[in-house]
């Protein structure tokens, strides 16, 4: 992965040689938009650009705008009818290779992190001057500290050490990184050894400008949540949705449901049907109550939402994407994690760029009604804690 190429000056270059690259992306929603948004970059810069995943992942996207420049050359990867999530593990190793082939074909090539500079940093550490620390620590709760980072991160790692070793047999690696300057500038300039450019934030441009060039792998129910926008006063709406892979838990489920209901106040909440199609929404005990108080869809456009001048809150999951799209949108978060690198992004959002905060987790590990409550009221309505927030 000669990933010298990608500097400013050939990037340059590569514009007067009309040049073309190749984008070989995860067959996942949080992996596509990005994509595509860096592929727009390229082109504006008068590259050509083709765009390749899963016939799996093609085959589910429901609506793909046309662009001069781009084109599509989807592959089959063994899961033609339908990606299994049980075959995460095998699409790493599948995808981890790429960089293997470009090398073999002398074909430069290079990273495109689309998670946190910070978490880059911490999986890096994880594989090379911290791997025999971290493989003698068997507690889960174990508070590790690097060089630069806040010492009480908690986080889990998993599925790039080939990337990282792929990076490590370069003379001078480079990964390009969906974040930016003014957020992450500390942390894109601590690695000595690979260096990071921040080339985002790489979401819909209709954050930044009219236009709504992205694609989505799953049906957007209904436009008729954005009455319910409409209908009520600016900054009042609460907006609830997760990723397109986890399955909340139930009881996670009905814990939120009595939380919107002690706080009172109107929510717009995506649930995505269950894995046999069922209605999550129907297991709410409290449903009867909530739909008199706010609207259940099954899905919805997150970029109109969030862009919506009446939704005063987002709790999320804290997936990249959303965390980046809330910043565009200036709505503060309440944090509410699944997994994996949704805990250093709700760090960095509580506790350094302060555009939200982090619910507090029970015995159990599910985090209670009240818990919520008191998360929402913080950053609807300005509480002490909460006025320490400012969204820039």
């Amino acid at each position: 992965m000669d990933s010298s190429l990608f500097t400013t000056q050939n990037m340059k270059n590569l514009k007067n040689e009309k040049s073309h690259v190749l984008i070989t992306l995860f067959p996942g929603q949080c992996q596509i938009n990005p994509c595509l948004q860096f592929s727009k970059q390229l082109i504006n810069l008068g590259i050509g650009v083709t765009l390749t995943t899963s016939l799996s992942a093609f085959s589910k996207i429901k609506k793909l705008s046309s662009v001069e420049g781009l084109s599509f050359a989807p592959f089959s990867d063994g899961y033609d009818e339908k990606f299994q999530l049980s075959s995460v593990d095998e699409f790493h190793l599948f995808y981890s290779s790429v960089g293997l082939v470009a090398k073999k074909t002398n074909v430069p090539s290079t990273l495109f992190w689309i998670q946190p500079a910070t978490v880059f940093y911490v999986y890096y550490y994880r594989f090379t001057d911290y791997s025999d620390y971290f493989k003698s620590c068997d507690a889960k709760d174990k508070i590790i500290e690097l060089p630069g980072l806040l010492p009480s991160i908690n986080w889990a790692a998993k599925l790039i050490k080939r990337q990282i070793e792929m990076l490590n047999c370069e003379e001078n690696p480079r990964v390009l990184v969906n974040t930016f300057d003014a957020l992450e500038f500390d942390t894109l300039k601590i690695l000595k050894h690979v260096t990071m450019v921040g080339i985002g934030p790489s979401i819909p441009s209709v954050f930044l400008d009219a236009d709504t060039f992205r694609a989505d792998m799953i049906e957007i129910s209904s436009k008729n949540h954005m009455d319910l926008l409409n209908s009520k006063d600016k900054g009042t709406v609460i907006y609830i949705a997760f990723d397109s892979y986890s399955e909340i838990s139930s009881q996670l489920m009905e814990e939120i449901g009595h939380g919107l209901l002690k706080c009172g106040r109107p929510f717009l909440w995506a649930i995505r049907e269950g894995q046999e199609k069922d209605k999550m929404e129907d297991k709410l005990s409290c449903k009867d109550e909530l739909v008199k108080q706010g609207k259940i869809v099954s899905w919805c456009s997150q970029v109109q939402v969030l862009k919506h001048p009446f939704v005063g809150c987002f709790l999320t999951h804290c997936g990249w994407n959303s965390t980046l799209e809330s910043i565009a949108s200036e709505v503060p978060i309440v944090a509410c994690l699944l997994w994996n690198n949704q805990v250093c992004s709700a760090k960095l959002i509580q506790d350094i760029w302060k555009n939200g905060v982090r619910d507090n987790v029970s015995e159990g590990s599910v985090v209670k009604r009240d818990e919520f409550n008191r998360c929402i009221t913080i950053v609807m309505r300005g509480d002490k804690e909460g006025e320490e927030m400012p969204i820039e």
